[in-house]
């Protein structure tokens, strides 16, 4: 009976294992607009604030470069609300590897 098991459970971790390679795969950013997504959504998490949407998305040498803008100081009117644009780097799987804030900027101002 105890053969039984064995055989059972031996199938069952060969499938196991097959479906971990192949969520490695799946763990690849895909396309720009998945990049934006994980770097917003990290960004979000790792500074706190409110993201606001994304400014620029580029393939970089091992990865790529997301500029995110954020939401810093809410204030009213809206229109003087604080912002700031991050660059985000990310790895070719997605993973934030390193972002920076390069801007900082009332909501109402102009672009010079």
């Amino acid at each position: 009976m105890s053969e039984q098991r064995e055989r059972r459970a031996r199938p069952a971790a060969k499938s196991i294992s097959k479906r971990a390679s192949g969520t490695k795969a799946a763990h690849a950013v895909d396309g720009p607009e998945e990049a934006a997504r994980r770097a917003r959504r990290s960004l979000a998490r790792l500074i706190s604030h409110e993201t606001e949407g994304v400014s620029a998305v580029r393939r970089a040498a091992e990865g790529w470069r997301v500029n995110v803008d954020v939401l810093e100081v809410p204030r009213i009117p809206d229109t003087t609300s604080l912002l700031a644009t991050y660059a985000v780097e990310l790895d070719s799987a997605g993973h934030l590897v390193e972002y920076e804030r390069i801007r900082r900027y009332r909501r109402g101002a102009r672009d010079d």
